[in-house]
């Protein structure tokens, strides 16, 4: 909107027109900040929707401050949906209205300046249309604000930060659980400093008072303004990463073309098949033969009781017949093959057998091995407050690592390791119906007294840790 001198001619039909405008854009905002009354309005027809979207809002509002991701995925498995369908249901769009390339503030200004040419019942016209439109602008941001749900609660403090529709924009795309930290936190000192000014008044201390609050301002904008280029000008590079990222996570081994296909159409040509196999890779998701494949981020909070589970299920803990101690973890087919990528990832150790032949001629088999005495150790002590099922057997490995390591000219050295070696045999088959345990020399009524046996106590006298 072209503004005029002060000293040009300004004719009645300009003004009504502008006048019209400002009514408009007012009306618009007295629809969005009128929002909820239009909700109620429709209750009859639609409770279930209505009450969907207060437990939703109620939800949102006991989380923690987190990152929008995990909270999406906590919100999703509560209410037993798609990762999709609960990105849809949680997605906030903050609008900004502008009128001919111009937002709101300037708009308010540009009209006010304007107002000066006119006089009479127009000026008072004008005035009032002024008015309504700085007042459905509040309801706007106020709305806004509330939108915002992991800062609604700091509403007050919000709109005392130079709050603008710019501002609530960038804040609505923080998604990361850091950054929403830092808001927080600013926002609380200048809280803080706000009470500290009303209780001390105007006296010794004042200055400060208010120079924290200050200070508390600068944090915030400078926190906006650090992570700027992330906030107002999302990439479209970022918004595809987010799209694989929830593509993969609803559908495991999904193809990379089955992503590219479905992005947004204004996506489509910003990116190829093989630009998503690539980003895929720095959203920590794993690629087999063009499928991917997402290793959940809960998994990895607790590492080793997962992995104590799976061999538990899918695994094993044995000794050879050298007495090398052994420790496995089995999964067939693609999904095994980057399930088995990621956990020696995780684990950092172990060696990768993959896309071996079944021996029932199936899905290709793929292992995680470990041969090594440290290796083992390291894993079996972190898993063994885990196991549910094969925790004997860890204690045999760790007790034969440890004789191996330390005390191989010890008298009962030999003896003690062929007992291992006969109860790891008897842990492992002993709900084997018809197992032939004759074959190594064990009589399976009596091997389990083998357990009395552990030499634990006399090596820790040995070594020193007790007396």
């Amino acid at each position: 909107m072209k503004m005029k001198k002060e000293d040009d001619p300004i004719d009645s039909e300009k003004a009504t027109e502008l006048s019209e405008k400002a009514n408009e854009l007012a009306e618009m905002y007295r629809e969005a900040a009128e929002e909820l009354t239009t909700v109620e309005a429709l209750h009859e027809k639609n409770k279930d929707g209505l009450n969907n979207m207060k437990i939703q809002l109620s939800w949102l509002s006991e989380q923690p401050i987190s990152n929008h991701f995990d909270l999406t995925k906590e919100y999703a498995r509560k209410n037993k949906i798609s990762l999709t369908d609960a990105k849809k249901t949680l997605e906030n769009k903050v609008k900004k209205y502008e009128i001919e390339g111009k937002d709101i503030p300037s708009v308010i200004k540009d009209l006010k300046k304007y107002r000066r040419t006119l006089k009479g019942d127009v000026k008072k016209q004008f005035t009032k249309s002024i008015d309504n439109l700085i007042d459905a602008y509040s309801d706007h941001l106020d709305n806004t604000i509330n939108k915002i749900y992991w800062v609604s609660k700091y509403k007050p403090l919000i709109k005392e930060m130079t709050c603008s529709e710019d501002v609530l924009i960038k804040l609505s795309k923080i998604e990361d659980e850091n950054t929403r930290r830092e808001i927080v936190d600013s926002l609380c000192k200048y809280w803080e400093a706000k009470l500290d000014k009303k209780e001390i008044g105007f006296s010794k201390g004042y200055g400060q008072i208010v120079k924290d609050m200050s200070s508390a301002k600068r944090e915030f904008k400078s926190i906006i303004k650090k992570h700027n280029g992330s906030f107002k000008n999302w990439s479209e590079k970022e918004t595809i990463k987010k799209h694989i990222l929830y593509e993969v996570c609803d559908n495991q081994g999904i193809t990379v073309r089955q992503v590219y296909e479905r992005l947004p159409k204004q996506l489509l040509k910003k990116t190829t098949p093989s630009m998503i196999s690539k980003m895929a890779t720095t959203q920590n998701i794993t690629n087999v033969n063009g499928t991917l494949y997402k290793f959940s981020d809960d998994i990895k909070k607790d590492i080793y009781a997962y992995t104590a589970a799976f061999i538990d299920s899918d695994g094993y803990i044995t000794m050879d017949k050298n007495y090398n101690p052994r420790v496995g973890l089995i999964a067939t087919g693609d999904r095994g093959k980057a399930f088995m990528l990621e956990m020696h990832k995780c684990l950092g150790g172990g060696r990768l057998h993959l896309d071996q032949k079944s021996p029932q001629g199936t899905r290709p088999v793929n292992r995680l091995n470990f041969y090594s005495m440290d290796d083992v150790e390291k894993l079996l002590k972190k898993c063994r407050p885990h196991f549910r099922m094969k925790g004997p057997n860890a204690d045999i490995l760790l007790e034969l690592i440890r004789m191996k390591k330390s005390h191989k000219k010890t008298e009962w050295f030999n003896t003690r390791k062929t007992e291992l070696f006969q109860l790891m045999k008897y842990e492992n088959h002993k709900d084997h119906v018809g197992y032939n345990f004759a074959q190594y020399g064990i009589d399976p009524t009596t091997v389990a007294k083998f357990h009395e046996n552990s030499k634990m106590v006399e090596m820790d006298r040995l070594e020193g840790v007790i007396v």
